[in-house]
């Protein structure tokens, strides 16, 4: 989350878009002062003490107190529509001080601020209102402009070209940066949401459910499966407060996420204390059986090293089984208003067999994932042993990978 500064009727129960409209308002009204006290002093320059004089005087000076008075009242809802109120009449007024708009550098442009302002912080309806209304004054000030005040203001050509640039440019100017600020902010939502659609999804899968809606299901014949699970779990959630619970669940799991990326295993979800990963052709990534049983071996490391760190500061720490299985599973997503990405199959529960039947401080491997590793990692045979609707199974503890890289190599970039 982004913190930004307690500034111009914060909130704590404000979303990081409320704020950050808050602190444009604040910028854009600051902005709207100083055009105001600029337009003063020219015209009282040029005219004196006439009509468009005083109400871009008073423009500034409403800006400015209105700032202070909805920052006491915590509502910037009232300097929304007293500053774009202002930004609309205001120009009119000077507007048809002139009686027409080539002698006033067409100034009427700047109320088109209004009906984009209102847009941006409060809601499409009044924002369609002004922008009739502007509509309206622009053909009022074509056809047959109306004159405020004794007789019409008058200037020479010199004149007229200042107005011209500095009323085109400014104006159209704070127009395309709002413009270009919608842009932006659009293109970073995407991307936010792209980026939490793949957390969630793999990439084949959410460039499926985006073109067509929906997610046809898919075999893979070859797929590994990876279950961790953290012993006596219950026994220490009853010991600590939910909050360090979470917090230690949650940096050991950012650290899974982290292994498992690199090694091009897809995270499947968390169940509860339970981290469960598939090996195989998602997405088109390289994952291979001895990718997942190494990523296996490292979480199993990154574990024993975090106790050790956590025995020393007199925390509480985990210890955790890995279990891994190799076969055919189907990947699908389920779901109507949360997708799930998922995976099925009996190699599912399998390999979650394997995590039950392991032991702390151990990954735990069934026979058919050893016939496809068994010249690359030295193995301890347990022998068989019975897993549930399955009879005896036979399994084996992985020690260490047999080339000479070994596990550590990986573990200092992921500790």
């Amino acid at each position: 989350m982004v913190n930004y500064p307690k500034l111009y009727c914060r909130s704590e129960d404000d979303t990081p878009d409320m704020a950050f409209q808050k602190q444009l308002l604040v910028i854009i009204c600051s902005f709207l002062v100083l055009c105001g006290v600029i337009w003063w002093l020219m015209w009282y320059l040029i005219f004196g003490w006439t009509i468009p004089t005083v109400a871009a005087g008073l423009f500034g000076i409403m800006v400015f107190v209105m700032i202070i008075v909805s920052h006491r009242a915590r509502n910037h809802m009232l300097l929304v529509h007293a500053a774009f109120f202002g930004t609309f009449v205001v120009p009119i007024i000077c507007q048809w001080s002139f009686a027409n708009m080539h002698d006033s550098g067409m100034i009427i442009a700047w109320s088109f601020l209004t009906p984009l302002g209102i847009l941006i912080f409060s809601s499409i309806r009044p924002a369609i209102i002004y922008m009739l209304l502007f509509i309206a004054c622009i053909l009022i000030t074509a056809l047959d402009p109306p004159l405020i005040g004794s007789q019409r203001l008058v200037v020479n050509d010199g004149l007229i070209k200042l107005f011209y640039s500095m009323d085109l440019v400014t104006s159209f100017s704070v127009t395309f940066s709002t413009c270009a600020w919608f842009v932006h902010t659009i293109k970073l939502e995407k991307q936010i949401s792209e980026s939490l659609l793949l957390n969630i999804l793999p990439n084949d899968v959410a460039v499926e459910l985006k073109k067509f809606g929906k997610v046809e299901p898919v075999s893979h014949e070859n797929a590994t499966v990876l279950f961790t699970d953290f012993k006596g779990f219950t026994e220490i959630s009853e010991t600590i407060t939910a909050k360090e619970l979470v917090a230690e669940i949650n940096h050991c799991f950012g650290a899974f996420d982290e292994i498992a990326t690199r090694h091009n295993i897809e995270k499947i979800k968390t169940i509860g204390d339970s981290y469960m990963a598939v090996g195989g052709n998602f997405s088109g990534k390289e994952c291979t059986p001895w990718h997942v049983v190494s990523a296996g071996l490292e979480m199993q490391d990154y574990i024993k090293k975090r106790k050790l760190e956590r025995d020393k500061e007199g925390a509480f720490s985990f210890e955790m089984r890995v279990g891994v299985h190799s076969g055919p599973v189907v990947s699908g997503v389920v779901g109507v208003k949360k997708f799930q990405f998922d995976i099925w199959g009996d190699t599912v529960n399998i390999a979650s067999r394997m995590q039950s039947a392991s032991e702390p401080g151990e990954t735990n491997i069934s026979g058919r994932t050893y016939e496809l590793l068994k010249d690359k990692f030295d193995f301890e045979f347990r022998g068989s042993l019975p897993v549930k609707g399955k009879g005896d199974m036979p399994m084996y503890f992985v020690r260490q990978r047999k080339s000479e890289s070994g596990i550590t190599r990986g573990l200092h970039a992921t500790v």
